[in-house]
């Protein structure tokens, strides 16, 4: 029994203080930024038109050259109205006829000539001349047919642009100069290359969303930090009925040169953009009961605040109402917090 009062003599008043628990947390300023709303998608480039020059005249090719002499390739700069390709050869000068149907409206116009001055002496009747008139029209239509046909010999471009194919055959080799071709083979293709065209497909609602004129960030592995911009250009007025999608045509600038027909690209419309508003970081906003809210920093407090938010993106959003540039909120640590809960900011 002694040994028991000893014990409790010795253990001195109870400790009965609360110790406050803060929950740790880390803090952001709101500052200011841009926002966008951003529709997402891809596209095959293709020029916006392209020239096809035809044989029309049987007869053997010539290629046409640059300014150096040297042989026009694929992938050569050609201006408009320069000779891409001519068409020699008897099969070619037969086809024309230029020489027959001169010399045919020759004759036609010295014989009504003649008819004319007989007339006027009273020598012919009247429709004689006219015979005479019909056989000159008739032999200038002739001739004319033929200087066109002869024309046709010599293919020119009508565009500036860039040669994609030239001369090659079924086999898909190229033609050496010399060799017989016949009407309807394909001498070249000629586009212009600055813009391109990406053709892009939207779903219903990525349609409400882009119009004519919206800047647009095009990219392509291979050049992914050249900053390729384009424009939409415009809206197709139908569905496919096959894919649901609706076509949208989007030019591309090309200046440089870097992309080619053909070519795969990510295709960001830019939808709407908002410069210099307050932006959260995405993950200070909290969803309770349905509402999304933030934590400020008060003191050793949090205040639970409700707000409106606007664009963002997977980083930051746009608060449109609630929060003011220079407030300092929660961006870790909020999932058990409430309003007024004693919190203790720790370094990020």
């Amino acid at each position: 029994m002694p040994v028991v009062a000893l014990l409790l003599g010795c253990g001195g008043p109870a400790d009965t203080g609360e110790v406050a628990f803060r929950i740790p947390v880390e803090v952001v300023e709101i500052g200011t930024g841009d926002v966008e709303d951003l529709v997402l998608t891809t596209g095959t480039l293709r020029p916006p038109e392209v020239v096809t020059l035809n044989i029309e005249a049987p007869g053997y090719l010539q290629i046409g050259r640059d300014a150096a002499g040297e042989r026009l390739v694929e992938g050569a700069q050609v201006t408009q109205g320069q000779t891409i390709a001519q068409v020699t050869g008897e099969d070619a000068r037969l086809h024309a006829r230029i020489d027959s149907t001169r010399r045919t409206l020759s004759n036609a116009g010295a014989e009504l000539e003649r008819r004319r001055e007989l007339f006027e002496g009273g020598l012919v009747a009247e429709e004689e001349l006219r015979q005479s008139e019909v056989a000159y029209e008739n032999a200038l239509y002739e001739f004319e047919r033929s200087k066109l046909n002869a024309s046709k010999a010599t293919l020119v471009t009508p565009i500036d642009g860039v040669l994609l194919t030239l001369a090659r055959n079924n086999a898909g080799l190229p033609l050496a100069d010399g060799q017989l071709v016949a009407p309807g083979f394909q001498v070249a293709r000629i586009a212009a290359l600055d813009p391109l065209i990406a053709d892009v497909d939207l779903v219903g609602p990525e349609l409400a969303k882009v119009r004519p004129g919206l800047d647009v960030r095009v990219r392509h592995y291979a050049f992914a930090a050249a900053g390729l911009t384009g424009k939409v250009l415009r809206l197709a007025p139908e569905m496919n009925a096959t894919t649901h999608t609706f076509r949208a045509e989007v030019a591309v600038d090309n200046a440089a040169q870097l992309l080619r027909p053909g070519m795969f690209v990510e295709v960001t419309i830019i939808a709407e953009q908002r410069l210099e508003v307050p932006v959260a970081p995405r993950e200070s906003v909290a969803s309770r009961a349905g509402k999304s809210v933030v934590f400020v920093l008060d003191g050793q407090r949090v205040s639970r605040r409700e707000v409106a938010l606007g664009l963002g993106n997977d980083a930051v959003v746009e608060v449109v109402d609630g929060l003011a540039a220079g407030d300092r909120i929660v961006v870790r640590g909020l999932e058990t917090l409430t309003d007024g809960t004693r919190v203790r900011v720790v370094d990020s």
